[in-house]
């Protein structure tokens, strides 16, 4: 039987500010998951096999771009489904286009304690990545289990970058920290393109702070450990946000990663997940990251899962089975909850070379090494 095509677009940012996020956490788990698939013999539906073909526009990191290239996808190139872009703002711009269209918007950088809302307003709008509380509460939660243990105080130093994800991962921070009984010696944002670093850690360090938490964009995540490591202040937690778990962090500090603490975190035990790591290395030429990674091609293979289930291109049936099913990934079984998956390891930590969970509890790879090693000059 001859094998018949699905057409698969997208607009992603290949250029611009964005274009880093999304060169390692989601443009090549696209490009995987195709060849994937077309190497296993295809998505198997009612009529036939159908091998997938990908339709790509570079967005610019611009949402206008981004919408016109979602427009020319369905419009002109006819594409059977969508795949969404890197990033927030992105998903949000966008998401009134893909609901206008019937399309199923299968975001994964779409970090947001908004998103319940949003699925009020777009019925076919997911996240897989979670929400900002579900971050900022398990930093509070493993903290609290770290001072009950004694292994840490109860000062706390809180930065944050001065736009939405900052704030919002802030704010549910600042709470629970608060609520758990912590007390911030230092609370403050720093503006989005801050970097230069070190009147702020010196003032941080000398309030002596137990833990140091940045709610930060990859560019400061690489800043901040430099400038750290230069005044000598080594709190026994350090712990950054965004770019943490990616490869270009332990390439750029090497053994002064052991025992940093970020978002993500992976377990090597998962079934399934290091042949994706080792699949990933080879296809795209480069390592994934240790958290946005593996969610994106999870999501995947949910879409493809639905599909299989549905048995044919019905959009709205399609949005429907990926609402209310169950799924097998390389993360486990994967079911949302009003279209968002809360399943996901929360926080890790670099211990020997590996980016290793380790909360929450029940899914955690590893125990928290602290106090974290000193930096080495």
């Amino acid at each position: 039987m001859p094998k018949k095509t699905l057409r698969v677009g997208f607009a992603i940012s290949k250029s611009g500010p964005y274009a880093t996020g999304a060169g390692i956490t989601i443009y090549p788990n696209y490009v995987l998951w195709a060849r994937d698939v077309n190497e296993a013999g295809g998505i198997k539906l009612s009529d036939g096999i159908y091998t997938i073909e990908l339709v790509e526009y570079d967005d610019q990191s611009s949402p206008e771009e981004a919408i016109k290239a979602i427009q020319r996808l369905v419009n002109q190139d006819k594409v059977d489904l969508l795949l969404p872009p890197w990033g927030t703002a992105m998903n949000v711009a966008v998401a009134p286009v893909f609901h206008q269209l019937g399309y199923p918007q299968l975001g994964v950088a779409n970090l947001s304690d908004k998103t319940p809302e949003l699925v009020e307003q777009w019925p076919g709008y997911f996240s897989f990545l979670g929400t900002s509380s579900q971050y900022s509460e398990a930093i509070a939660d493993l903290l609290g289990e770290l001072a009950s243990q004694g292994k840490i105080g109860k000062k706390i130093a809180l930065v944050y970058v001065d736009d939405a994800f900052g704030l919002e991962l802030s704010a549910a921070a600042r709470k629970k920290l608060k609520d758990t009984g912590f007390d911030l010696v230092y609370d403050e944002a720093y503006p989005l393109g801050t970097a230069d670093f070190q009147s702020l850690l010196t003032e941080i360090k000398n309030r002596q702070p137990d833990a140091f938490i940045a709610c930060s964009y990859p560019a400061e995540t690489l800043a901040l450990p430099e400038v750290a490591n230069l005044l000598d202040f080594n709190p026994p937690v350090f712990l950054t946000a965004v770019g943490t778990a990616f490869p270009v962090y332990i390439a750029k500090f090497g053994q002064n990663t052991e025992g940093v603490m970020g978002l993500g975190g992976i377990d090597p035990n998962q079934p399934g997940l290091m042949d994706y790591y080792k699949r990933h290395k080879e296809v795209t030429g480069q390592e994934p990251d240790r958290w946005g990674s593996p969610v994106c091609y999870a999501s995947l293979q949910v879409l493809q899962q639905a599909l299989e289930r549905v048995g044919k291109v019905d959009r709205p049936a399609l949005t429907k089975e990926i609402a209310s099913g169950s799924f097998q990934t390389i993360l486990g079984t994967v079911k949302l909850e009003r279209n968002v998956y809360y399943g996901n390891r929360l926080l890790g930590q670099w211990q020997n070379g590996e980016f290793l969970a380790v909360w929450p509890k029940d899914k955690a790879a590893a125990q928290p090494i602290v106090p974290k090693p000193n930096w080495k000059k």
